[in-house]
């Protein structure tokens, strides 16, 4: 199927719109690449830039299910496939590039994988996206079964490799790292609040995004404190102070509000969202 065509083969406006919002920011940096606006070090900053969009495509690809339902998106359903497929693409590119940056060494970039451990949980986590994106067509579907949904919730495994890589590889600034983690427990919170037959309720919603914020949070404090030694108060006093930038926090407490305001707006009938399950992202 052609990815700007519905399943009846119709031309889908939505679908194209997605497709190209997918390739602009490989598009942008591979210009940035080609006219050599990227730094002293254009490859290395690609790869970096590369590896950011991956972890953002495969947050919103989790969120697809939470929208569609909470949000009341249906269409989001017929673009999940899309993003999956694009976050592994991503994913390659990122690997491909990090080569690139090795001169094509693939002995060393083997070793270094091998005995650095955020590369070797990154690679995993590939792995796992190749697997996935292997086994995303219609033929793989029926021909799984049952198994394919099984086998396809391990995208929250590499969801939480992706992040732990990021984590790692940002060293002392992970204020991304913190805001993508941040919105992972979010999109995992909306499906604990089903499983445990939480009414979403625009309160309930509201509360999770405020919990989720206030964990997001103490995950900085813990990795500031534990990395560099300053002292906690003092990265909590950092959340109030708005000169330099918006906290993670914050980032993570307006996503979770927008949630809420966007279902309101919509007139989301709540009490359907009592029954209607979150279903597994793939």
């Amino acid at each position: 199927m052609i990815p700007w065509t519905d399943r009846s083969g119709r031309f889908s406006p939505f679908k194209l719109a997605i497709l190209v919002a997918l390739l602009l920011p490989g598009l942008y940096i591979g210009i940035g690449l080609a006219t050599g606006t990227l730094g002293a070090k254009p490859i290395e900053v690609a790869t970096h830039e590369i590896g950011l969009w991956t972890i953002r495509f495969l947050m919103i690809t989790l969120a697809v299910t939470p929208l569609r339902v909470i949000a009341g998106w249906r269409r989001l359903i017929h673009v999940r496939r899309m993003l999956g497929v694009a976050t592994f693409c991503y994913a390659l590119i990122h690997l491909s590039l990090y080569v690139a940056d090795q001169k094509f060494n693939l002995g060393r970039v083997a070793s270094e994988i091998a005995v650095r451990f955020y590369l070797t949980i990154g690679f995993a986590g590939l792995v796992g996206l190749a697997m996935l994106a292997a086994t995303s067509t219609d033929g793989a579907i029926r021909k799984l079964g049952k198994k394919w949904t099984l086998l396809h919730k391990a995208v929250y495994v590499i969801a939480m490799l992706g992040l732990a890589h990021f984590f790692i590889q940002s060293k002392i600034d992970v204020s991304e790292a913190t805001v993508m983690a941040g919105i992972f427990v979010l999109l995992m919170a909306y499906r604990l609040a089903k499983r445990v037959k939480l009414k979403l309720t625009p309160g309930a919603l509201t509360v999770i995004a405020v919990g989720i914020a206030a964990l997001t949070a103490g995950l900085e404090v813990v990795w500031y404190a534990s990395a560099t030694g300053v002292d906690p108060a003092r990265i909590l006093q950092a959340n109030l102070d708005f000169s330099f930038m918006v906290r993670p926090t914050w980032w993570v407490l307006g996503t979770g509000l927008a949630v809420v305001l966007v279902a309101l707006v919509k007139g989301i009938d709540w009490s359907r969202l009592k029954r209607a399950p979150l279903e597994a992202a793939s």
